[in-house]
């Protein structure tokens, strides 16, 4: 049993793997076929709506109350060190840096990522994707390119509408729990924040959104064995997904926020 559990794994991850490469090899054909300008503008605006306004809600409940929980956590500590002028401007730090574009790429990742991979994974499975190659129509400028371009518009948006959801969470609280000043909380928030980092979160966004669309997409692509498949490419699509943002988010605040000296997007 145990080598047979073992064997298994190996299988999965051999399979993860050889799928994670040829998710690579599809990015790196949007290049060109975008370059080409073939853009399907109605499939693009309808993965759009997708991604944007149907996302919206869960975005904003999710901001509200992570703004409010983090100014729970945060600001009874900074009163008691006689900081509490500062609680708005460590939310706002947090919220742009780190938890909105990271939430909100999770967000995407659950709601529109899996979607991507069931909707693609059912075509595959029921040969529609040969029909589109019977018909001359390539799949990734038919169905890729407009999800990329919708995830990486779209997420952006979402990050921005996500940190000022936030920080209205942020502000409810501390006036009304803790009875700081919506002037002193607003004021810290603008000294706190720079525009070079607003800049940043949107380029997180940007980078986030193309690893859901172009994972999902490819996971889609990439199914076998019927309608079993297409539930495991989904799974393991999502999963792949919140992985790899969590990982790029690294490397990115790594890059971004290393020192006091870093001016990579200063001047934009």
């Amino acid at each position: 049993m145990t080598t047979l559990s073992k064997v298994s794994s190996s299988l999965i991850l051999g399979k993860w793997t050889q799928r994670l490469l040829e998710a690579i090899l599809l990015g790196g054909q949007l290049v060109p076929h975008l370059l080409k300008g073939k853009i399907h503008l109605r499939n693009t605006i309808d993965q759009m709506v997708v991604a944007g306004p149907e996302s919206l809600l869960i975005t904003l409940v999710t901001a509200l109350f992570v703004g409010m929980v983090f100014t729970i956590q945060v600001a009874r500590e900074l009163i008691n060190f006689g900081a509490g002028s500062a609680v708005g401007g460590v939310l706002a730090v947090a919220l742009i840096r780190e938890l909105a574009p990271v939430l909100s790429g999770v967000v995407l990742a659950g709601r529109v990522g899996s979607a991507f991979a069931a909707e693609i994974g059912t075509m595959r499975v029921t040969e529609q994707i040969d029909a589109l190659y019977m018909l001359r129509t390539d799949p990734v400028d038919y169905l890729v390119i407009p999800r990329v371009i919708a995830c990486c518009l779209m997420l952006p948006i979402l990050t921005i509408i996500f940190l000022l959801t936030g920080l209205a969470g942020g502000v409810l609280i501390g006036t009304y729990l803790y009875h700081l000043s919506s002037d002193t909380f607003l004021d810290s928030v603008r000294n706190f924040i720079q525009v070079w980092d607003i800049n940043k979160a949107m380029f997180k966004a940007l980078c986030f959104g193309a690893l859901i669309a172009i994972i999902g997409c490819n996971w889609g692509l990439t199914t076998t064995g019927g309608a079993k498949g297409v539930g495991q490419s989904t799974t393991s699509s999502v999963v792949t997904a919140l992985l790899l943002i969590f990982i790029t988010n690294f490397f990115l605040s790594w890059v971004l926020f290393q020192g006091t000296e870093n001016t990579f997007f200063q001047g934009v």
